[in-house]
């Protein structure tokens, strides 16, 4: 599908997304969990349901008892099927692998599209110190997982991704007979870290660590009996295209996004202060007005998956931005830095890559045209940001990538005035 985005002034209000890396590890507790957990407002991407589905395989009952709520009852990983599918999230891949493998059945886990071709490399060497079968295992789904999961100190890479990290803090957090300890060497995007254990802690499970380097998982004890109730969290990732196309052409307020998150990407917050953006913040929301943009510089290594739309904020900056931690980039939907180069290209922006950071000359007003989306639902988002401000009317190709994380992202666009029109 192709997107047409027509400049136009931005105005009005949006209410974010439930956050999806906050569903997906609230589904991934309430399967672990021996009760009934209610998660309310749960993200609706491509990869929260996929989530959804896969906790179904591995033995929950899920019902929806009203709006924006799901009744999730569970006795634990207790496979249905043999197969989980991913879909393309990552996250899921990571997140489930070995917590299907507390099981004692053969689980295969599988996926589609770009997932395919992302680095499992890391759990080689946990399931082989775990004792978990993989005989099938090359690096990339799929891949079968057969334990159970011999839960013991163990010592992994985090240099590449902290998904391994939680998904082994979700599995032995709700398995472990004693006191076990996980040494993380180089570990990356902390801030995801942070956002795992304080889903933990609401089933009581305590979890402490030392400069994220080392984790103290306490043994297992069950909650009591009462529900277990999670409020899912507006997603901050989405909320920052949002305020960045306030900031470049427009005002616009996001609702349902909470100051005090601990979402690596509240980061946003910073750059957009830094940048000299105008700005009012609230309690749950946050509105931006189009400002006379700053230069900034910003270290992304903890919060990668705002690379693509700060991109889009300094190509209307003044002077030269300097966004570091590129390396972060190279195994997400895409080799992203790949692809924000080419969009960047596309739009005529100025840039210029060196060592580990993106250096980017503002240019007051991007050329518009085509960018291929390359089916990274994080390029067709920022794209999208910048055709409200560009002189030309902006084609996006391969548009419906922004279903994974944001399916509402041309829906929002057009309620906030901006046209939109779009072909097979």
């Amino acid at each position: 599908m192709q997107a047409v985005i027509n400049p136009g002034t931005i105005a009005g209000s949006v209410r974010a997304p439930g956050s999806k890396s906050m569903t997906q590890r609230a589904f991934a507790a309430a399967l672990l969990h021996t009760g009934t957990t209610i998660v309310r407002n749960p993200g609706t991407s491509g990869d929260d349901r996929a989530a959804l589905h896969i906790i179904q395989q591995l033995g929950a009952k899920v019902h929806t008892p009203a709006n924006n709520e799901l009744e999730i009852i569970s006795h634990g990983v207790q496979p249905v099927n043999n197969e989980i599918n991913c879909g393309e999230s990552g996250l899921c891949a990571r997140l489930f692998a070995p917590i299907a493998a507390i099981s004692h059945l053969p689980v295969i886990i599988t996926g589609h599209g770009t997932l395919v071709q992302r680095p499992m490399q890391v759990y080689k060497s946990v399931f082989e110190q775990l004792h978990v079968t993989s005989g099938d295992f090359t690096g990339q789904i799929p891949f079968t997982v057969q334990g159970p999961l011999n839960v013991q100190d163990i010592t992994i890479d985090g240099s590449q991704s902290s998904q391994f990290l939680s998904g082994l803090l979700f599995a032995y957090a709700f398995t472990a007979p004693e006191p076990v300890t996980i040494t993380v060497n180089d570990l990356k995007s902390t801030p995801y870290i942070d956002l795992t254990l304080s889903i933990l802690q609401l089933y009581g499970k305590k979890v402490t660590h030392h400069q994220y380097q080392t984790f103290q998982v306490q043994p297992s004890v069950q909650v009591a009996a009462a529900p277990v109730v999670i409020d899912i969290e507006g997603d901050w990732s989405s909320a920052a295209y949002w305020l960045v196309a306030g900031a470049i052409n427009g005002e616009v307020t996001v609702e349902h996004i909470d100051i005090a998150s601990l979402q690596a990407d509240k980061a946003i917050l910073e750059v957009l202060q830094y940048a000299g953006v105008s700005m009012s913040i609230g309690f749950d929301q946050v509105t931006t007005r189009k400002s006379r943009i700053k230069a900034f510089d910003f270290n992304a290594t903890h919060a990668p998956d705002l690379f693509p739309i700060l991109a889009i904020l300094a190509a209307y900056a003044e002077g030269e931005s300097y966004i570091t931690g590129l390396h972060r980039l190279w195994h997400k939907e895409t080799n992203r830095a790949e692809t924000i180069a080419e969009m960047l290209l596309s739009l005529e922006v100025p840039f210029s890559i060196e060592d580990d950071y993106l250096a980017i000359t503002g240019c007051g007003q991007p050329t518009g045209g085509y960018v291929n989306s390359c089916h990274d639902h994080r390029i067709a988002m920022a794209a999208g940001i910048a055709g409200i401000r560009s002189r030309n009317n902006l084609i996006i190709d391969n548009a419906e990538a922004v279903n994974k994380s944001y399916p509402d992202f041309y829906k929002h666009l057009q309620s906030l005035n901006i046209k939109c029109s779009f072909t097979e």
